[in-house]
C-alpha cells in the first residue's frame, strides 16, 4: 500500500471516532478513485446501508463522460441528493474518508447542500 493511501487510511480511522450515523441522521461516507467516486448512507446503529450510489450507474454515464473530474463530482453530487430526498433522507453526516476537503469532495459536498441535504 503506498505511503499516501496509509495516511489517509489513518485521518479516516481518527475521524471515525468522532463521526456516526444513526437512523434520523444517517452517515454519508464518500470514496473516491482516479477515475469514480461513489457514496453510501449508513446507519451506524443498526448496521445497514440505506443507500449507495457511484459514477458507474446507467443514467449517470449518460450525462458524465468521465468520472474522474470535479465537473462530474458535481453532477453526482446532485443526483445523489435528489435520489437520497426520494429514499427519505434529509439530514446527514459527512464522512470524507481521510480525503482533503478539497477539489472533488468539496464539489459533490456542495452540491449535496444544493440538493437540499442539510449536514
Amino acid at each position: 500500500m503506498e505511503r499516501k493511501e496509509k495516511l489517509r487510511l489513518k485521518r479516516h480511522k481518527t475521524l471515525r471516532l468522532r463521526l456516526s450515523g444513526t437512523p434520523e441522521t444517517p452517515r454519508l461516507v464518500i470514496h473516491r478513485s482516479l477515475k469514480n467516486i461513489s457514496a453510501q448512507v449508513i446507519d451506524d446503529v443498526n448496521s445497514k446501508t440505506l443507500f449507495s450510489m457511484s459514477t458507474h450507474d446507467k443514467e449517470l454515464k449518460t450525462k458524465i463522460k468521465g468520472g474522474g473530474n470535479i465537473k462530474a463530482a458535481g453532477i453526482f453530487g446532485e443526483e445523489f441528493a435528489k435520489r437520497a430526498k426520494a429514499k427519505g433522507v434529509s439530514k446527514i453526516v459527512f464522512d470524507r474518508a481521510g480525503y482533503l476537503y478539497h477539489g472533488r469532495v468539496k464539489e459533490f459536498a456542495e452540491n449535496l447542500r444544493k440538493g437540499g441535504l442539510v449536514f
